[in-house]
């Protein structure tokens, strides 16, 4: 059974937990995330429109962030590893509405198909089905749809000590938006604060386009590893229509 100790840890929350009951649980575990920079008017392109960007100091960013999905399973009944545990990536951004920071998805790729067809029947968030592998620090990703291609050979270093602003800005988000039918919602969700680790990337190939922003080793501004969170979600709110 998990343990839920990390539910009394709310003071680093930027505002209150929600009074309802959550209904899901998941363990987000051996995170790498990757970090890009892109302008504003190219990115908004992809932000619905009851949705702001969010900037840090001006500059907005797109995140590509590869883990592992475990234990996902609904408040009262258990964890079935045939669904519950898989490999996937996010390709997010980052947006506000009414106070709240939190991030959308471009995409989503996870590994399998009952899985993914689960996750966007419950959900409605954008998952697609690709070829995932992970094998000790490789991960590998091939998605012919959306022609989307990741192989990243990695090495977690030592913690970070300190967090700089942006590091904290780029992962410590409460929630996250999903536009349906034209109307926004909200998913609150919550963890305990990342344990970020540095991390080398001797090995980045990748075949990622955010319009006409190719995602490259050369371009990536910043990166970070952590061993991974406990998080509950909230069912989604409608925010907007």
């Amino acid at each position: 059974m998990a343990n839920h100790l990390f539910l009394k840890q709310t003071d680093h929350r930027p505002w209150p937990m929600p009074t309802g009951n959550w209904t899901y649980y998941q363990e987000w575990n051996r995170a790498i995330f990757m970090h890009w920079q892109l302008p504003m008017n190219e990115l908004q392109k992809f932000v619905p429109s009851g949705l702001t960007l969010d900037d840090h100091d001006g500059k907005c960013y797109i995140s590509l962030v590869a883990f592992t999905m475990e234990n996902i399973h609904p408040r009262y009944l258990p964890a079935v590893p045939l669904v519950s545990n898989f490999h996937e990536i996010n390709l997010r951004t980052y947006v506000i509405r009414d106070g709240k920071a939190g991030v959308y998805f471009l995409s989503i790729e996870a590994e399998k198909l009952l899985s993914v067809c689960l996750a966007r029947v419950l959900s409605c968030l954008p998952y697609r089905k690709a070829l995932l592998k992970r094998d000790g620090h490789t991960y590998g990703s091939h998605n012919k749809t959306l022609s989307q291609n990741l192989h990243l050979e990695y090495v977690p270093g030592k913690p970070l000590t300190t967090k700089s602003d942006l590091d904290q800005w780029l992962t410590e988000r409460y929630c996250l938006y999903l536009e349906k039918n034209k109307k926004i919602y909200r998913y609150d969700i919550h963890h305990e604060t990342w344990s970020l680790r540095e991390v080398t990337l001797p090995r980045l190939d990748l075949q990622y386009k955010v319009g006409n922003f190719i995602l490259s080793p050369t371009t990536l501004q910043t990166c970070h590893y952590a061993d991974g969170v406990q998080v509950v979600s909230w069912p989604r709110v409608l925010v907007d229509g």
